[in-house]
């Protein structure tokens, strides 16, 4: 009997004439570039090394696009972003040693906010594998041991014939729900040797899905149906798993007030009736959660910035769908429904019959008023009114990247992103320097739109560099600094709990001159401003910096 996929696998002669007559001049970094190719990348990311050279001399043999950034950290950010905006897995080539471990920070935060990296580094000769001390250059005991932790997988490569397969399988591992970072090691001379092997066709590592259990679906769409105060917490996992209309569709079908996780930003309409935004440090909030019977979490695992700083404690029963199995019910016991957010929606969708629930909108917008009123009594207009002159000068479709600034603290709140996939910060792993190189890897990404980086300037120093590649590349990103002087959030937490802060107050440049030497055009702005000079420089095209001096508050969050 004949099977469809030995029809598929039986090699054309065309294709036997091509392998058995590969092209000379190739080497390992061949391989990887053509594994890459055949796998559908079209864009990578890196900094080159010593070690690495095979394979960024292959990459002038192959159509693949190079974005070189100039810190490995950077580099690592940049394919973040590439990664959620396109939802592709995004290469990024490291070096050995101090190069590779450059990029953990940024690896942390794609673990953290389920962004496919897949990181290829490169490693000492073969013959110093294995946990010697032979001396070379950039060796580590273990490498692969540092991105462990991290990574959702690691793959070893000792010879040639190893690299396309352990590539696909880091391609898949990469994109397989809940997607991640992945890391790929091989080593030097496995790079650099010339390659007689066939030049790598057209592969396949199609993740599977991850589908719910039809009996768990039944059951929590029987709960939903059947609630008298259901609520919907939507977090990261509803936008990576591109669930936003599902999601839309299940809370009108149920009448369900849905609140979106920092994480979550853009998986449900702002303005929509049922719409509860993303007031999570917000006591009227959590009590609404709190209050009921039945809460659908999607897509997130209720960690630290999802659950009020671990004060929120449900009484109600609690369904949760993740496609993580390690965050099922690790905060909350639950009906814990492992599956990718789409798909469990759809289960949900043609599952749970009507509900009708008239007084939802009213209790939405009750909670609502009872935010702003709150908000309202802390003399905070200045920061209020930033916050909407960056909405009205960035285009609807826009994405913006934001750093671990006072302003995206407020923004993780009050911002409306508008539409799903375009808000994005460093709220996984909260390390400092996000903004402006993922920004570049946005632009990157989808050149049809401007993106908008902001950061403050203690998290702008962390990425001066950048302005040399956005410059180099032509990237279309507004870069907005909110200057206050100093690591301002740290400044507002150490005076709050210690009356006094140490180590918060920063010299820097004058940001404008700076930029302007890199041949960036730079504006100062001011409040009153920065409406018209934000959307100025978010018209032009190629890069451009805004710097606001300013010193922002945070609103009070309530716990308890």
């Amino acid at each position: 009997m004949t099977h469809d996929h030995d029809l598929v696998l039986r090699p054309t002669e065309a294709q036997t004439n091509a392998a058995l007559n590969p092209p000379a001049g190739r080497n390992g970094g061949d391989l990887v570039v053509e594994t890459l190719t055949g796998l559908g990348a079209t864009t990578v990311f890196g900094l080159p090394g010593q070690h690495a050279l095979g394979m960024f001399d292959a990459l002038r043999r192959s159509t693949l696009r190079y974005v070189g950034l100039r810190v490995e950290n950077n580099a690592g950010f940049a394919a973040d972003a590439y990664g959620r905006i396109t939802g592709e897995a995004a290469p990024l080539l490291l070096s050995t040693g101090p190069g590779a471990l450059m990029s953990l920070a940024a690896l942390q935060e794609a673990a953290a906010a389920s962004a496919p990296v897949l990181a290829i580094g490169s490693q000492i000769p073969a013959a110093g594998l294995g946990g010697g001390r032979h001396g070379y250059l950039h060796e580590l005991r273990d490498q692969q041991a540092s991105f462990r932790d991290i990574v959702k997988s690691v793959h070893t490569v000792r010879t040639q014939s190893q690299i396309p397969s352990a590539i696909a399988a880091a391609w898949e591992s990469a994109l397989t729900a809940p997607h991640g970072p992945v890391w790929v090691e091989i080593p030097q001379d496995v790079l650099l040797a010339e390659t007689t092997l066939p030049v790598v066709t057209a592969m396949d590592a199609t993740p599977e899905d991850i589908a719910p259990r039809p009996e768990l679906t039944a059951v929590a769409a029987h709960l939903l149906a059947n609630a008298e105060r259901p609520a919907i917490i939507a977090g990261g996992g509803v936008v990576r798993s591109d669930a936003s209309g599902k999601l839309l569709a299940l809370a009108e079908r149920l009448d369900i007030p849905v609140v979106t996780t920092f994480g979550g930003k853009g998986a449900f309409p702002w303005e929509h009736p049922l719409s509860l935004q993303s007031w999570l440090e917000d006591r009227h909030t959590t009590d609404f959660l709190e209050d009921a019977d039945v809460l659908l979490v999607v897509g997130s695992g209720l960690g630290e910035l999802s659950s009020n700083y671990h004060t929120f404690a449900p009484r109600g029963r609690v369904i949760q769908i993740e496609a993580d199995a390690g965050k099922l019910e690790s905060n909350h016991p639950a009906l814990g429904i492992h599956a990718d957010a789409r798909l469990a929606l759809q289960a949900l969708l043609e599952t749970a019959p009507e509900r009708r629930d008239p007084t939802a909108p009213e209790r939405v917008s009750a909670v609502l008023g009872k935010v702003r009123d709150r908000i309202a009594a802390q003399d905070l207009g200045l920061e209020q009114r930033i916050v909407a002159a960056v909405r009205e000068a960035l285009p609807e479709r826009s994405p913006s990247f934001w750093d671990m600034t006072i302003l995206a603290y407020w923004a993780w709140s009050a911002f409306d992103p508008k539409h799903p996939n375009t808000m994005h910060s460093a709220q996984g792993a909260g390390g400092l320097g996000y903004g402006f190189p993922a920004a570049l890897g946005a632009a990157a990404a989808d050149p049809s739109r401007p993106v908008l980086a902001v950061s403050g300037d203690g998290g702008a120093m962390y990425s001066i560099a950048e302005l040399a590649t956005a410059k180099q590349y032509g990237l279309d990103v507004t870069w907005l600094i909110v200057d206050d002087g100093g690591y301002g959030i740290l400044r507002e937490y150490m005076t709050g709990a210690f009356g006094e802060a140490t180590g918060t107050e920063l010299a820097r440049p004058d940001f404008v001159a700076l930029a302007e030497s890199f041949g960036v055009p730079a504006t100062l702005t001011s409040p009153e401003s920065l409406t018209a000079d934000l959307a100025k420089a978010l018209a032009a095209p190629g890069p451009s910096v805004v710097v606001l001096p300013a010193l922002l508050r945070m609103f009070e969050p309530t716990h308890l």
